[in-house]
């Protein structure tokens, strides 16, 4: 996948895609932002905002800024955000791989169904660890690959068919925190068949930009 076909995809999914991944997975995403545990406050990024589904449920004491490289799913997101008074939540058209935000901008960070829909997971888990404070939150919320052998080569099958559609489905936990300054500090199986990861991250870098890897 490269950046311009994915935002093709994901602009030509703007129009159906609540109707299709609202409600299935409204769960997932109400769990991972009350795991944020955001204070009054608190400034939050959320990567690939899509179309807002996650944002009536952030506190309206904090700062929400949600980023999006798909101009179709903004341009949802903005009525959504404009329908239901979301005065605290600033959009932003942007590439998650070379954010335009300063070092340690934000608290928190949320990626709900990115990781595995971007051309290069590496740059925006960097980008990620980057723009958030020592010591803040990282939320993941995607799929995984489980570990099964069978279940496995399933997925390296479909990961090809996959691909066409906006993402993946080979990528392990323990692959894409490879190399960042995150640690793990909680894991649970969410959402239908519990074939997706809600993960809670504490990022470790010093405040210099160090820091160890996990």
């Amino acid at each position: 996948m490269d950046t311009a076909k994915v935002e093709r995809v994901y602009t030509s999914y703007a129009r159906v895609y609540d109707h299709i991944f609202g409600k299935i997975f409204h769960d997932g995403r109400e769990h991972a932002v009350r795991l944020l545990n955001l204070s009054p406050g608190e400034r939050v990024l959320e990567v690939g905002v899509g179309t807002g589904l996650a944002l009536p449920c952030y506190p309206r004491t904090c700062e929400v800024v949600g980023i999006d490289l798909s101009a179709g799913m903004l341009a949802r997101c903005q009525l959504r955000v404009r329908e239901l008074g979301l005065a605290h939540v600033t959009l932003q058209r942007m590439d998650a791989s070379a954010m335009e935000f300063p070092d340690d901008s934000f608290d928190a960070v949320m990626a709900a169904y990115v990781v595995t829909a971007v051309p290069d997971y590496r740059m925006v888990m960097q980008e990620m660890v980057r723009v958030c404070k020592p010591g803040g939150r990282i939320i993941l919320l995607n799929h995984f690959s489980n570990g099964n052998p069978i279940i496995n080569t399933i997925e390296k099958v479909l990961s090809p068919f996959c691909k066409q559609l906006g993402w993946r489905t080979d990528l392990s936990l323990a692959t894409v925190l490879d190399g960042t300054h995150l640690t793990v500090l909680y894991k649970q199986k969410v959402n239908p068949l519990r074939l997706w990861h809600l993960v809670q991250c504490v990022n470790e870098k010093a405040p210099n930009g160090n820091g160890h890897s996990v």
